[in-house]
């Protein structure tokens, strides 16, 4: 499958935003953002000009899929499911997003960022209700229970990011019990706590729905 294998901070310097794509660094003075924020290559320090409504909404689609690593066919799958369950679509769409496997690894703090959590997910190490899961893009529902598998318990990884996330507050959808590597999802994200990610998604609900 297709995915970004260039220089990921490039990503965030290009959105205006950080994408929390590189863990630990996001929050320190080396991030991108804090030292470069101006779009990348030649002439990013000079670009001006008024955005259109379509570049607009085109951004936050791009910003969106950036930061969950999503390619465009899984985009606009999971708006075409959003859009047929009752509520509003773009909250639908962060939760459908929010509620995949990668995303509650890297919320658990099992993970430092969502690529990392995805190579966790892929290389076997958790599993859903007690069965092995390796699909990173497997949709978690309420009441299920995440847990990192026992011969993966003494990941020198795993536990480093534990140990960086601890003093970390959770997310209230969220229940984790440190001592086991067992979480359990509580309920649906909430909109207010999801303050990491900066974007319009109505924006992107009115792109995907031409």
């Amino acid at each position: 499958m297709a995915r970004y294998r260039g220089p990921v901070c490039r990503l965030c310097r290009r959105e205006g935003t950080k994408l929390f794509l590189k863990g630990e660094r996001c929050y320190t003075e080396k991030c991108a953002i804090e030292k470069r924020n101006f779009v990348p290559g030649q002439h990013g320090r000079d670009r001006r000009g008024k955005v259109s409504n379509y570049g607009l909404q085109l951004r936050e689609k791009q910003k969106l899929r950036r930061i969950y690593g999503l390619l465009e066919v899984q985009l606009r799958n999971i708006y075409e499911k959003s859009k047929h369950t009752k509520g509003v679509t773009g909250m639908n769409m962060l939760s459908f997003m929010e509620r995949r496997l990668d995303s509650i690894v890297y919320r658990l703090g099992i993970a430092s960022s969502r690529p990392q959590a995805r190579q966790i997910v892929r290389h076997g190490h958790i599993a859903v209700n007690g069965k092995r899961v390796n699909i990173p893009s497997y949709t978690v529902k309420p009441g299920d229970e995440v847990a990192v598998r026992e011969g993966s318990a003494k990941h020198p990884t795993i536990l480093s990011n534990l140990e960086v996330s601890a003093s970390r507050p959770m997310v209230s959808w969220l229940d984790f019990d440190r001592d086991a590597l067992k979480g359990k999802v509580a309920g649906e994200p909430k909109r207010e706590e999801l303050v990491q990610i900066q974007l319009n998604e109505q924006l992107v609900v009115e792109l995907c729905s031409k």
